[in-house]
């Protein structure tokens, strides 16, 4: 097993490994509870969802970890769960039924897929400048502190400010505060598992304040209604889901924003966790990034193929790589726990988001240090870099930060007269923004 995963040539240990799967799944867990609500919203069964939501997980981040040996998870993905339930879905919006909508994530995984084996994918990644590369790992330093402050309820949305400090002696916020606070003690202190024992400390102040729920009956059972989901019969049209799709051009649309939103998230989180986990060098380089690319396009089209909406990389996983994980064994344990949680769901609904806010903040806290790596003296490398920092949280979007950042570069370089130092990859990308800015 050392060999396999390369632990000791890494400077991990099994422990480590453990301790760093952990970590992450309890970030992550939130997915088994929050998607099936989401995909019954779009008219499928909860429990069939469920199902779906756990093995599509465990399936794919136990194949990154055998593929790619990189401590990436893998999970049916927040914002595009959403589309699908309320864009696609919706009576409001388009109303297709939610085999329709699970071919159009299809579709968006194999044309991804594609765009991998052709080495377009692994091509614009490398076109990339070095200084856009740090900032997006800055950015999402800051969008995963502020996925966890959110969460935890210290900042609340406000109609005057939009955004405001929350009642820090709520249940909710006293809860986040004590996660926080064992969090960056036990991190000063370098306590290994110091996230994990904030997520368990946090979890157990919350019980008598009522944030913590303790079930009281454990759900067990599995159902694969919604598996192969695009291949089914769409009751209301009876055509097949995938040719629906192919035949509607508002369909197709959804597809290509899918598509943009799926290819540029993953590249911002393995960039995130790459910093953490040491598979990234100094030029910001990540090392062997085809097999992870593979994997993850792979991953979307299974995800629509189960009917648990588009699986694609989780950012929580730098708080694993945080908490020590750097090769795949920790997705070994990650997968372990999906499956035995399909069984025993009720008991994820313990580990509420203020658990975890302090794993967060404290991951947000250690990805900034990359801000100093940042050339801010010329102006090329600055404002894109301030575009895609800013961008990222601001949005709750990595692609929109990504995609400020890369319009900013090109209109940088045009205004000072440097068109031909821009990559040809970097027009294309550049442009795909655009008409998803305007179209979406």
């Amino acid at each position: 097993m050392d060999r396999f995963f390369k632990i000791s040539e890494r400077g991990s240990t099994v422990g480590n490994e453990v301790i760093g799967g952990l970590t992450t799944f309890l970030a992550m867990a939130y997915i088994i509870a929050v998607n099936p609500l989401m995909m019954n919203i779009a008219g499928m069964e909860f429990d069939a969802a469920l199902t779906a939501t756990c093995f599509g997980a465990a399936a794919m981040t136990i194949a990154m970890g055998v593929i790619a040996n990189r401590p990436i998870a893998l999970a049916s993905g927040m914002g595009i769960n959403a589309i699908v339930a309320f864009s696609l879905c919706s009576a409001d919006a388009l109303g297709v039924d939610w085999r329709v909508a699970m071919g159009v994530i299809f579709l968006e995984g194999i044309a991804i897929l594609v765009l991998v084996l052709c080495g377009l994918r692994k091509a614009i990644m490398e076109a990339i400048p070095v200084n856009l590369r740090r900032a997006i790992g800055v950015g999402i330093g800051l969008f995963v502190a502020f996925i966890g402050l959110k969460g935890g309820g210290v900042i609340v949305s406000n109609e005057s400010t939009y955004l405001a400090m929350g009642s820090l002696t709520s249940p909710i916020a006293i809860v986040s505060l004590v996660s926080i606070g064992v969090a960056v003690v036990l991190e000063v202190m370098r306590v290994k598992g110091s996230l994990l024992i904030s997520i368990v400390a946090a979890t157990i102040v919350g019980i008598p304040l009522g944030v913590t729920t303790v079930p009281t009956e454990l759900h067990f059972g599995l159902n694969f209604a919604t598996f192969a989901a695009p291949f089914q019969i769409d009751p209301s049209s009876q055509t097949l889901a995938i040719v629906q799709v192919l035949v509607t051009p508002a369909l197709l649309m959804f597809v290509f924003s899918l598509l943009m939103s799926d290819f540029f998230d993953t590249m911002g989180t393995v960039v995130a966790v790459g910093d953490q986990a040491d598979f990234v060098d100094k030029d910001g380089n990540i090392e062997d990034v085809q097999p992870i690319l593979l994997v993850d396009s792979t991953a979307a089209a299974v995800g629509g193929f189960m009917g648990a909406s588009s699986i694609t990389t989780f950012v929580e996983s730098t708080a694993g790589a945080s908490a020590g994980a750097r090769t795949g064994l920790s997705n070994i344990v990650i997968g372990a726990l999906f499956v035995v949680f399909a069984f025993f769901a009720p008991i994820i609904g313990m580990v509420s988001a203020s658990a975890t806010c302090g794993a967060l903040v404290v991951v947000g806290y250690l990805m900034l240090t990359g801000v100093g790596e940042i050339d801010w003296s010329l102006p090329e490398s600055a404002f894109p870099a301030f575009a895609t920092i800013m961008g990222i949280p601001l949005t709750y979007s990595i692609t929109n930060g990504i995609g400020f950042g890369f319009v900013s570069y090109v209109v940088v370089k045009v205004a000072q007269g440097k068109i031909a130092e821009v990559k040809p990859l970097m027009w294309v990308a550049s442009l795909a923004f655009l008409l998803m800015f305007i179209f979406s």
